[in-house]
C-alpha cells in the first residue's frame, strides 16, 4: 500500500559514486552540527532552558538580582548551574509555576545531562555553553537514520531514502536547531520517528495477513506497533505542544484515506488501532494536560507576544524564508529584495517536487506528504490571518511541516537522479514502448544529466555555504531577541570602565537577556541592577557611576524618564538593543556650574 515504487524500485538507482558523495555530505553535515558549538550568542530562550533545568525560577532569580545595587557579571551565570539542594522537582516547579506551556521532558533531560556531564565537558572545551548545547546536536544525530527509515517505508527505496537523510543532514535550518539548547531538535526526531512508526502500523494493518511475513520473518503483533506510535505519540507531547499538529496530520492522513478507500475491512482495524493508540497518548499526558490547564493564565501570558498582528505581507516574507531555510539561509536583510529572490529557485523547487509527487505516486503516498505539510501550516496560518496573529511567522513553530518537505524534494530529485531515467534513451525498452520518445529531441537528450546534476548541485551548494557561513557568524535570525548582543557586547567590552545599568524592563525580558549577554563580556564587567527607578535621584547611585561609562540597556520607560530627568538626554549608542550613554556625573556638574556662572551674570 505504502511502497507504490517498490515493483519496480530498480528505476531509482543512483550511479555509485554519487552514492558515495552523498554518504560523504552525510558525514559532513554531523560535522557542521559540532562546529563553533559555543560561538554564537547564548539567546534568551536558552538561558531559559539552563535556569529552569537548574531548578530556579524567574521570580526568585529577579528578587536576588534587582537589588539596586552593583554585581560582577559572571555573577550572573551561577543561575545556569543546578541550584545546590535542589532537585528535579524543582525543575517541574518552576515550569508548572512560569511556563507551562513547555512540558518537562526536554528540561528534565538537560538537567540530567548537567549533572553527569557538565562538569567534564565545561573542562574539556572551556566553555558552559559546550554542555547544553551537545545535548540537543546530539539528539539531532539520531534524526539521520530516523528520517532514512522514514524514507524508505514511505518509498521502499534505499537510494531515494539516503538522499532524504543527507538533505536533512546538510539542511541549514536543521543544524542551526541542533545547536541551540532547546526541545526543537528533539521535537524534529520525534516528529520523523512517530511518522515512521504510523506509517509501518499501517502498513502492517492493512497488509494481507499472508504477505506481512515478507518484510517480516516473525511480523509482530499489531498492538505492539500502535502501543510503540502511540508511545512516540506521548514523547512528543512532552516534548513540545506543537506535536500536536503532527498528530493532527496524521487523524487527518486517517479520515481523508478511509473516505479514499471507502470502508474496506482492514479501515476498521486501522481505526481502532490509530484511536487506542492517541488515546493511550493523551490518558499518559494527561498529568501535564492538568499543569497547563490549571496555569493557563499565566501560560497566555508569558506567549502574548503571538497576538501582534503584523500584517500579511510580514506573514508571507516569513513563510518564505521559513521553508527555503531547509536549503538555502543567507540573509542580506530583511527588507532587501536580493533575500527573497535568492530563494525564489528554492521555491520554484518545492512546488515542483510536490506536483511531481502528485502526479507520480499512489494516493496514499502523496496524501500522507501533503497532510504532514499542509495540516500543521494551516492550523497556524488560517488563524493568524483571519485573527491577526503571528505564531505561522515563527519558524519553530513549522517544524511539523519540514520533514514532508525534504521528502518531497528527495523524491523529486531520485527520480530525475536514477540511471535509469537520466539514460532513459539508451534503455527505452525496459521503461516504456519506444514510441514514446519519439516526440522528444535527441539534440537535447545528453543534457538531461547535466541538468539535473546541476540542479542537485546547486542545491547542495546553497546547503554548504549557508552552513559555513551560518557557522562562522556571532549571531543568527533564530536569536531573536538576542540578536544584537554580540554588537551590543562588543560595544561594552570597548568602553573604558562600563557599568550596565538595567531593570526588569516592560516586557520582562531582561533577565534572561542580561545573562545572555553575560557570557560575552569581560569580567571587568560590572551591572547596576535596580528595581525601583527613584534610586537614580540618590546620592549611593550617583556615587556607583563616578569613575565609570555608565550604560543603560534595555531601560524600562519609567527608568529612562527618571535618568533623563536626572542626567540630561541620553545619547542611543545601539538602536538595536536599546542601548544609552548616560552622560558622566561631570559633565553634567560642569553644565550646572555654567548654569549657575549665568544666572550670576
Amino acid at each position: 500500500m505504502l511502497h507504490p515504487l517498490r515493483s519496480h524500485s530498480e528505476r531509482i538507482r543512483f550511479p555509485l559514486w554519487l552514492k558515495w558523495l552523498l554518504v560523504c555530505l552525510l558525514v559532513l553535515g554531523v560535522v557542521f552540527r559540532f562546529v563553533n558549538l559555543n560561538h554564537k550568542v547564548y539567546w534568551h530562550d536558552e538561558t531559559y532552558t539552563s535556569l529552569r533545568a537548574a531548578g530556579y525560577t524567574r521570580d526568585e532569580i529577579d528578587k536576588e538580582l534587582f537589588q539596586n545595587r552593583v554585581i560582577a557579571a559572571s555573577e550572573l551565570q551561577k543561575f545556569q548551574r543546578i541550584k545546590p539542594g535542589s532537585t528535579s522537582l524543582d525543575t517541574l516547579r518552576s515550569l508548572a509555576v512560569e511556563d507551562p506551556q513547555h512540558p518537562p521532558l526536554y528540561f528534565l533531560m538537560t538537567r540530567l545531562w548537567m549533572q553527569i556531564l557538565g562538569t567534564p565537558l565545561e573542562w574539556m572545551f572551556h566553555s558552559p555553553l559546550t554542555v547544553t548545547r551537545s545535548l540537543p546536536a546530539l539528539i539531532s544525530l539520531l534524526t539521520l537514520p530516523a528520517m532514512y527509515a522514514l524514507a524508505w517505508q514511505l518509498f521502499g527505496l534505499h537510494d531515494l531514502a539516503l538522499l532524504a537523510a543527507t538533505l536533512m543532514a546538510l539542511s541549514p535550518f536543521d543544524v542551526l536547531f541542533a545547536q541551540t539548547a532547546r526541545q526543537y531538535s528533539l521535537l524534529t526526531l520525534m516528529v520523523v520517528v512517530s511518522s515512521y512508526l504510523f506509517l509501518r502500523a499501517l502498513h502492517l494493518t492493512n497488509a494481507p495477513p499472508a504477505n506481512r511475513s515478507h518484510h517480516y520473518r516473525k511480523p509482530p503483533p499489531l498492538w505492539h506497533c500502535w502501543a510503540l506510535y502511540g508511545f512516540s505519540v506521548t514523547i512528543g507531547l512532552y516534548t513540545h505542544p506543537f506535536f500536536a499538529l503532527t498528530l493532527a496530520g496524521h487523524a487527518a492522513y486517517v479520515g481523508l484515506d478511509s473516505w479514499l478507500t471507502q470502508g474496506t475491512a482492514p479501515l476498521k482495524n486501522t481505526l481502532i488501532g490509530f484511536v487506542s493508540a492517541i488515546a493511550g497518548a493523551i490518558i499518559l499526558y494527561f498529568p501535564w494536560l492538568v499543569v497547563m490547564i490549571s496555569n493557563a493564565q499565566r501560560a497566555f501570558a508569558t506567549t502574548d507576544w503571538t497576538q501582534f498582528s503584523p500584517g500579511i505581507d510580514y506573514l508571507l516574507k516569513l513563510w518564505t524564508l521559513s521553508f527555503t531555510a531547509l536549503f538555502f539561509d543567507l540573509d542580506f536583510g530583511f527588507n532587501n529584495p536580493w533575500t527573497y529572490l535568492a530563494r525564489v529557485p528554492i521555491l520554484i523547487l518545492i512546488f515542483a517536487s510536490l506536483y511531481s509527487l502528485c502526479r507520480r505516486t499512489r494516493s496514499t503516498t502523496w496524501l500522507f506528504v501533503l497532510t504532514s505539510i499542509l495540516v500543521p501550516f494551516l492550523l497556524l496560518a488560517i488563524p493568524d490571518v483571519v485573527l491577526g496573529n503571528k505564531r505561522s511567522a515563527v519558524s519553530r513553530y513549522l517544524i511539523s511541516c519540514f520533514p514532508g518537505v525534504q521528502l518531497a524534494v528527495a523524491y523529486f530529485l531520485a527520480t530525475k537522479l536514477s540511471m535509469t531515467t537520466l539514460y532513459s534513451g539508451r534503455s527505452s525498452k525496459q521503461i516504456a514502448p519506444s514510441t514514446a520518445y519519439t516526440l522528444r529531441p535527441k539534440l537535447y537528450t545528453p543534457l538531461i544529466p547535466f541538468l539535473w546534476r546541476g540542479t542537485l548541485a546547486g542545491l547542495l551548494a546553497g546547503c554548504l555555504i549557508s552552513l559555513t557561513v551560518s557557522a562562522l557568524s556571532d549571531s543568527w535570525w533564530n536569536k531573536d531577541l538576542s540578536y544584537a548582543n554580540d554588537k551590543t557586547a562588543d560595544l561594552i567590552n570597548q568602553t573604558p570602565a562600563p557599568l550596565i545599568i538595567s531593570d526588569i524592563g516592560d516586557d520582562f525580558t531582561n533577565t534572561g537577556d542580561l545573562i545572555s549577554l553575560s557570557y560575552r563580556l569581560n569580567k571587568p564587567v560590572s551591572l547596576l541592577l535596580v528595581n525601583d527607578p527613584k534610586i537614580v535621584d540618590t546620592p549611593e547611585f550617583q556615587t556607583s557611576l563616578q569613575g565609570n561609562t555608565a550604560i543603560a540597556f534595555r531601560p524600562s520607560r519609567k527608568l529612562q524618564v527618571q535618568l533623563e530627568q536626572t542626567y540630561g538626554k541620553l545619547s542611543q549608542a545601539i538602536a538595536v538593543e536599546k542601548l544609552w550613554k548616560i552622560p558622566s556625573t561631570k559633565s553634567i556638574s560642569e553644565k550646572k556650574a555654567g548654569k549657575i556662572k549665568r544666572n550670576v551674570k
